[in-house]
């Protein structure tokens, strides 16, 4: 019996405190994993003592593990802090008395629990080496996002641009008054030149790009939020997409990883979750049939904004093919996406699974950088321990030696923040659902929503069966026209669809919406042909072809088309990618004279 003792409290100081649990950063002690714990778990060895002293039969020493692994697998989490829960508590204690006893002599059953939801490694959770990484590629985005912009800003939002920001400023501030300056938080309240967009966005960059060489990275985070922030607003119709409001919100999430809490983690679990799940929600809540037939992406391919080269192969696929892809994407946006929250191997899987769907979706289809943000926000799914074989030992040093574990001050300042972004983001899913607000959650929405911290979200909710295509023409004397042609939309039916990602041609995909409704609906299109008209540089900068490089054209007029991607024979003869049909006039034939003022 007493032989057994030394055996058994080894056996449990093994289980308890692995030895190959790294030693935290800052020199202080980690856990221990010498034999006599007795001086270190004083309870423990009580407890152990207390059982050993009641027991009339021999001790085998797989009991003792099996009694060590199951207190390990209602522990998993660290003894040097984070997310955890004692060992010691009473309440922890009675649980896991029924448990060891269920166990005793079946230590197989939680090798395979272990093995099945830990992937075997019962241990606590380090993510340093993940938030290294996603900084550092964060800031990548973060620069792909300002560059965009900033290469068709002026185009959009500048002077002589299609809404310019300083007309949209001024409206807002006669109607709102001082209430404005809240509702818009913009850095172009102060000035609103195009010296002023251009170098915004350059400013914006070179914060992104310090980020990325791991410099001054917290001052960084704010200064890159505050910036998009302001594009965001200033940009107006330009900016309101929801992959703008997934950046925002993931950089403010980022300026508070930095304090290196595992809180922050969780809430970019969340924001994962909220994200995929609406997406879902939103398809099945919208009655759209395509989606509860399952042929969605029967016309997906072809009518979606900008498809990519393969998107027009992926249209020639069998139907029971789609019908099997456009199911996947419902199970993993209602289903797998559940598995965000839990043990390390199932949330591995469903890591797996959106790393899988996002790149199909990079490959059909052009989306800028949001496929890129979506997949980075997957590696918060994994802990060190997935990059330990294929990171270098210098970069996982480095990442551990810059974590350090939050200051009490900081702690409660990430809870602080926590505590108001997961009652907003349910208030975000109860309104999907119920399209009302939670009596506290919805007031605290509303209360930050000029922020954009936490927003709903609900793509593709619907899926278009046509595709109406706009084509813009000039003329200098009404009789012979020619075409306008954009960059990546389609124009020239033998024009190959393209690649642009992670560019985000902000106009293009603003004529694909446009031409879904009327011109009377989208007001912003009689500032584009003003600005066609006057020939201006920075609105024909965002066009391939200007058919009118010298001159102004004295007229303009927009067509209605029907668009289809061609059959094989159709290409094969003809080297068509797309077939299209006249459907109509969009825009009447105007003169710069019949426009009437611009009126933001």
């Amino acid at each position: 019996m007493d032989r057994a003792r030394p055996k058994l409290l080894a056996d449990v100081s093994s289980v308890v405190c692995p030895s190959r649990v790294p030693r935290p950063s800052d020199g202080s002690a980690a856990c221990r994993s010498d034999p006599d714990v007795t001086a270190h778990f004083p309870k423990l060895h009580y407890r152990v003592s207390e059982r050993l002293t009641r027991r009339t039969e021999p001790v085998r020493p797989t009991n003792s593990i099996a009694t060590g692994a199951g207190r390990r697998l209602i522990e998993v989490s660290s003894c040097a802090g984070g997310w955890r829960i004692g060992i010691h508590g009473a309440g922890l204690a009675a649980l896991s008395e029924p448990a060891e006893k269920r166990s005793a002599g079946r230590p197989e059953i939680l090798r395979k629990t272990g093995r099945l939801l830990w992937d075997g490694l019962l241990e606590p959770e380090h993510d340093p080496l993940v938030i290294w990484i996603f900084l550092r590629l964060f800031g990548a985005i973060y620069l792909f996002a300002f560059a965009s912009l900033g290469v068709q800003i002026l185009g959009l939002i500048g002077a002589g641009g299609i809404l310019p920001v300083d007309e949209y400023l001024t409206a807002a501030r006669q109607g709102w008054g001082v209430v404005a300056y809240w509702r818009l938080p913009t850095v172009f309240w102060l000035a609103t030149s195009n010296s002023v967009l251009i170098f915004t966005t350059i400013v914006g960059g070179a914060l992104a790009a310090l980020i990325l060489l791991d410099r001054w990275v917290r001052l960084s985070l704010v200064g890159s939020f505050l910036l998009y922030l302001s594009l965001v607003y200033a940009g107006q119709i330009f900016t309101n997409f929801q992959w703008d409001l997934l950046l925002l919100e993931s950089g403010f999430l980022a300026i508070f990883l930095t304090l290196h809490s595992r809180v922050v983690v969780w809430l970019y679990r969340w924001l994962l979750f909220r994200f995929l799940f609406l997406a879902g929600a939103a398809k099945l809540l919208s009655g759209d049939p395509t989606w509860r037939k399952l042929t969605a992406l029967d016309y997906h391919f072809w009518t979606q904004p900008l498809p990519t080269p393969v998107a027009w192969y992926a249209a020639r696929l069998p139907h029971r093919v789609l019908a099997g892809a456009t199911a996947a994407t419902l199970v993993i946006e209602l289903g797998v996406a559940f598995l965000i929250f839990s043990p390390r191997r199932p949330r591995a899987v469903a890591a797996c699974a959106i790393l899988l769907f996002q790149l199909l979706i990079m490959l059909t289809g052009n989306y800028n950088f949001f496929n890129l943000l979506t997949m980075l926000l997957c590696i918060f799914l994994f802990d060190d321990a997935a990059f330990g074989r294929c990171i270098p030992v210098w970069l996982a040093t480095r990442a551990r030696q810059q974590a350090a574990a939050p200051e009490r001050t900081a702690a409660a300042l990430v809870v602080s923040i926590a505590l108001v972004i997961v009652p907003a983001g349910l208030n975000r899913i109860w309104q999907t659902f119920t399209k009302t607000d939670l009596p506290l959650a919805g007031t605290l929405a509303q209360a930050i929503s000029p922020l954009l911290i936490v927003n709903p979200y609900g793509l593709f909710a619907t899926t278009t069966t046509t595709r109406p295509e706009i084509i813009i023409e000039g003329s200098d004397d009404g009789k012979v026209w020619s075409e306008y042609v954009f960059r990546y939309k389609p124009g020239p039916v033998t024009r190959r669809p393209t690649w642009n990602i992670p560019h985000q041609p902000r106009l293009d995909w603003q004529m694909w919406f446009a031409a879904y409704g009327n011109a009377t609906q989208n007001a912003w299109f009689v500032g584009l042909m003003r600005q066609l008209l006057r020939n201006s540089p920075h609105v024909a900068a965002l066009l391939e072809i200007n058919p009118f490089p010298d001159h102004s054209p004295k007229y303009v007029r927009a067509l209605l088309y029907d668009y289809h991607f061609s059959d094989p024979d159709t290409y094969a003869r003809t080297g068509q990618w797309w077939v299209r049909q006249l459907e109509g006039l969009y825009f009447p034939q105007v003169g710069l004279v019949d426009l009437p003022p611009h009126e933001p």
